[in-house]
């Protein structure tokens, strides 16, 4: 079943809260696998699991975070992430704040899409 878990900032420290919640349920009431809203709350849980419960990441619960940090690689179990083309997001921002500049009263181009790339590391393979 999908459920929400909602952490009021996406910090290490709200990872690790988020994941002790988890870890105090039922063996059988904990999820597969999470999808953490980035990747500091990702090293959060994955403190809890691994560190603080001994839960192996990822044969009982698979994580993956989202932003690709650099740290993400050098965590005690490699972190799963999306990546976002950061660099062309920005420069496409500026682009079209150029434009709006240079033709305040025109009609600009409002909606880029980018394609994210999934980087698979230790903690989503089984």
């Amino acid at each position: 079943r999908l459920e929400v878990i909602e952490e009021p900032a996406l910090t290490v420290l709200h990872g690790r809260a988020a994941g002790q919640r988890l870890i105090a349920r039922d063996r059988g009431d904990r999820p597969d696998a999470v999808f953490a809203a980035n990747d500091l709350l990702a090293v959060g849980l994955l403190q809890a699991f691994a560190l603080i419960a001994d839960i192996p990441v990822p044969d009982d619960i698979a994580l993956i975070g989202y932003d690709d940090i650099d740290f993400a690689s050098a965590t005690v179990v490699p972190l799963s992430s999306i990546r976002q083309p950061a660099t062309r997001i920005g420069q496409s921002a500026v682009d079209l704040l150029m434009q709006e500049i240079r033709e305040p009263d025109g009609t600009h181009e409002r909606s880029i899409r980018f394609r994210p790339e999934l980087v698979v590391r230790d903690s989503t393979r089984r």
